[in-house]
C-alpha cells in the first residue's frame, strides 16, 4: 500500500513509499482510509517533541485522524462488518493515517456520523476527544460556569467552543480580527482580538482555561482564574499526572516533575490548578459526540482538502503557522 513515512526524526518532511499492508489482530479492524486530518501533532512527531514519551521507530507511518470504510476485522472483532463507514484516532502507538489502510483496535474505532462526509469526519476524531476530555471529563464543565478558550479559530479551539456552549457555560476566546465572526457563530459570547487586546486585563473570575497555546500565554493565564479555578494544557508543560498515566520510567517521571515545577508553582500561588492533557483514542467517546454532531450541535470547520499526493505540503502549511480557520484533511480515497 502508499503511505508518507518518518525516515529520520529533527525532519519535518515524509517520504512517500510502498509497504505491506497492516496485519490484523484478534482486536483489530482493517480500515481502508478515505480521508485523513492533519494536525500540528503529526509535525511535532516527526521533528522528535515527543520521542521520549513516544519513541516511534523510523521509518514510521505518521497521521492521526481518519475516516474510511472496513475492509477486514480480526477474530475477536464484534460491531464491525466490512462495508461500515467508521471513523477514529487511532492509540498513540498505533498511528499511521497518511495511507491507504491502517489496522485499528476495535475499541478505538466508531461508525462514522452519518451527516458528514468523509472528509468532514475524518477532521473530528484529536480535535472533538481533546475537548471532551477536557472540558468534560478533566474540567467537569456545568452550565453557568465561564471557560476561557485560546485559539478559539484553530481546530481544537472551534470544537471546543461548540461543545463549552452545548454544556451551558460562558465561552470566550482570543482569535484574530478577521475570525472573530467566526468564532461568534460557533457560540464564542465574548471574542478577545489577540493582536488588539491584552485578555488579562478584560476577562476575571473564570472557572476553566482550556490553554491550546503554552508559553507566555499559559501563564498569563493564571491570572483569568478565580480561586479553585482550573488550567487545562495541550500545550504546556506534562505534569507528574501524566508520567503516571504514561507509566513512564522514574528517569521521565523526574523530568516532567521538573519541567512543569514552575507552572505548577505558580498555579498554586493563585490558588488554582494546573494539568497537562495528551489526549487518549476512545471510540465510546466518539460515540457520545456522535449524536451532538449529527444534530448540528457541534460542525467540523475545515480549511482546505488536499489530495492525498499533497500530503507534504499539507504538513508545511500546517508548520508555517496558517491563520485560516479549521482543520486541514488529505482526501486519501474517494
Amino acid at each position: 500500500m502508499r503511505a508518507f513515512m518518518v525516515e529520520r526524526y529533527g525532519d519535518s518532511s515524509v517520504r512517500a513509499g510502498e509497504i505491506p499492508d497492516p496485519q490484523l489482530g484478534p482486536d483489530d479492524v482493517l480500515v481502508r482510509i478515505h480521508a485523513a486530518g492533519v494536525n500540528p501533532l503529526d509535525n511535532k512527531i516527526s521533528k522528535g517533541e515527543f520521542k521520549a514519551i513516544l519513541p516511534y521507530r523510523t521509518p514510521f507511518v505518521l497521521g492521526n485522524d481518519l475516516a474510511g470504510t472496513v475492509a477486514g476485522a480480526g477474530a475477536a472483532v464484534t460491531g464491525f462488518a466490512v462495508g461500515d463507514e467508521v471513523f477514529a484516532r487511532p492509540g498513540k502507538d498505533r498511528i499511521g493515517t497518511f495511507a491507504e489502510l491502517i489496522a485499528v483496535h476495535q475499541d478505538d474505532l466508531a461508525p462514522k456520523p452519518a451527516s458528514l462526509t468523509m472528509e468532514e469526519a475524518a477532521s473530528l476524531p484529536l480535535v472533538a476527544l481533546t475537548a471532551w476530555q477536557a472540558l468534560v471529563e478533566r474540567a467537569h464543565l456545568r452550565s453557568g460556569q465561564k471557560v476561557l478558550i485560546h485559539a478559539g479559530s484553530g481546530g481544537v479551539g472551534t470544537i471546543a467552543i461548540q461543545l463549552a456552549k452545548h454544556l451551558g457555560a460562558f465561552v470566550a476566546t482570543t482569535a484574530s480580527t478577521a475570525n472573530t465572526d467566526l468564532v461568534t457563530e460557533l457560540g464564542a459570547d465574548v471574542v478577545i482580538d489577540y493582536k488588539k487586546q491584552a485578555f488579562e486585563t478584560i476577562l476575571h473570575d473564570y472557572d476553566v482555561v482550556l490553554d491550546t497555546l503554552g508559553g507566555d500565554t499559559l501563564t498569563t493565564s493564571l491570572r483569568v482564574l478565580k480561586p479553585g479555578g482550573k488550567i487545562i494544557s495541550i500545550a504546556g508543560p506534562p505534569d507528574p499526572a501524566f508520567a503516571r498515566e504514561l507509566g513512564a520510567n522514574p528517569f521521565i517521571r523526574l523530568v516532567m516533575r521538573a519541567l512543569s515545577s514552575r507552572i505548577r508553582r505558580r498555579a498554586r500561588r493563585h490558588r488554582v490548578t494546573y494539568s497537562f492533557l495528551f489526549m487518549k483514542a476512545s471510540g465510546n467517546q466518539l460515540r457520545e459526540l456522535t449524536p451532538l454532531i449529527d444534530a448540528g450541535t457541534i460542525r467540523p470547520v475545515i480549511d482546505r482538502v488536499l489530495p492525498f499526493e499533497s500530503t507534504p505540503q499539507a504538513l508545511d502549511y500546517i508548520e508555517k503557522g496558517h491563520t485560516r480557520p479549521g482543520k486541514t484533511v488529505i482526501r486519501v480515497h474517494r
